[in-house]
């Protein structure tokens, strides 16, 4: 079963179609024994270097439209992660070939689609879906230092490709878009690189952009028993149809990093509360050691009480945690400002946002030392559905 779709080869040359392939609907070995792992619908346990995500707003009010056009990207999405064309139609000379052709000869390279549903979708008229919109699916509500933009946040669907390939990425976001002309219509999106966060005990923890080891207290997907408690929805007060599936949070921070360069070592590493090369903790001496909140020196705490880590733990946040899978991001040049328009997009799995992002997002929006050299412009919320049967599609359980 899947909901988002995965690719489990890279093996496989694109253009060579034969009969299709059944490759991405296939288990995923990348993804740890678990109970009713083939519910869950993120793909791949080790996130991939590259990513292209974008969110969509609805233009039709058909609900059979809808549901054709979640067929439609589904079969694209296997048929992409196989390493196949999109389509049958793709030697006809008189006729546009049905892929855009820039992966021909390329491997999938761990290609993943996923797919996702906003709180707008929801109350889209025509469609009967007012009452079927989950509670947890609420929009996020104003923080503590949002500086948001219309043109970088929500969206009734949102497509999140990721791969080790950054063109196979980019192929498989514009090919989705290319099938959904007349149905629905990109409202934003994102390019990433460098994955910002470690989400297997197999990968090492990468750097931000800051220069510091990012997500080292993340959840790792072989904990079948954290993915259970704090990211897979479950049956207690969940409809139906979103049982197996999560919820993401989206938050496009840019990093005013002219700032952050000019700042002397020691600000930087009290104001994230980590060494910055071996990424420990202060007061530790390895980056796996536990954040001791309690140590003090000189009768000041050794993680300073602004201090990100400190704000973000579990231990002040009633226990919470959430499973990141950010990416680092670069656009360009901030004209007014002559300033490089970088930083991260954050990208978080819970669920349930309203007791998990929300409540730490407010406390460190409040009080982080971070906040002198960050900007949150963007912000989105997406139910992420449960997987879909092999013959079947991605949003099934909602749209029958």
């Amino acid at each position: 079963m899947r909901a988002a779709v995965s690719s489990t080869s890279r093996s496989r040359r694109r253009g060579v179609r034969g009969g299709r392939s059944v490759a991405a609907w296939t288990a995923r070995p990348e993804l740890p024994e678990s109970p009713a792992v083939w519910d869950h619908p993120l793909p791949q346990a080790a996130a991939q270097d590259r990513l292209h995500f974008a969110a969509f707003d609805l233009v039709t009010s058909s609900r059979a439209e809808l549901r054709e056009l979640l067929r439609e990207w589904s079969r694209a999405a296997a048929e992409m992660t196989a390493g196949e064309l999109v389509g049958s139609a793709n030697s006809v000379q008189p006729a546009p070939p049905d892929d855009t052709g820039e992966t021909v000869g390329l491997l999938p390279s761990r290609l993943s689609v996923t797919f996702g549903f906003g709180p707008s979708l929801f109350g889209r008229r025509g469609l009967g879906l007012r009452r079927r919109r989950p509670a947890a699916l609420a929009a996020i509500p104003p923080l503590p230092g949002d500086e948001l933009g219309d043109r970088e946040s929500g969206g009734d669907l949102c497509v999140q490709a990721c791969s080790d390939d950054p063109q196979v990425a980019f192929h498989a976001v514009r090919n989705l878009a290319r099938i959904g002309r007349g149905a629905v219509v990109m409202r934003w999106s994102q390019l990433g690189f460098g994955r910002t966060s470690t989400t297997s005990r197999h990968q090492d923890t990468p750097r931000n952009l800051m220069g510091f080891k990012d997500g080292s207290a993340n959840i790792r997907a072989e904990d079948a028993e954290a993915m259970r408690r704090f990211v897979w929805v479950g049956s207690g007060g969940s409809p139906a149809w979103m049982r197996g599936g999560t919820y993401m949070v989206t938050r496009r921070i840019r990093m005013l990093l002219e700032v952050w360069d000019r700042s002397p070592l020691a600000d930087q590493e009290a104001t994230i509360g980590r060494d910055k090369y071996e990424g420990a903790p202060l007061g530790g001496a390895k980056e796996s050691d536990r954040l001791d909140l309690e140590a003090e020196r000189d009768g000041e705490p050794v993680i300073p009480a602004d201090a990100h880590v400190r704000l973000a733990s579990a231990s002040l946040n009633g226990g919470e945690r959430i499973l990141r899978r950010g990416y680092s991001f670069t656009d360009g040049v901030d004209e007014s400002l002559g300033q490089l328009e970088a930083g991260l997009f954050f990208i978080c799995f819970q669920r349930d946002p309203r007791r998990q992002f929300v409540p730490i997002q407010r406390r460190l929006g409040a009080g982080d030392a971070l906040n002198e050299y960050i900007k949150h412009v963007g912000s989105a919320v997406f139910a992420i559905p449960p997987g879909a049967h092999k013959d079947g599609y991605v949003g099934e359980t909602l749209l029958g």
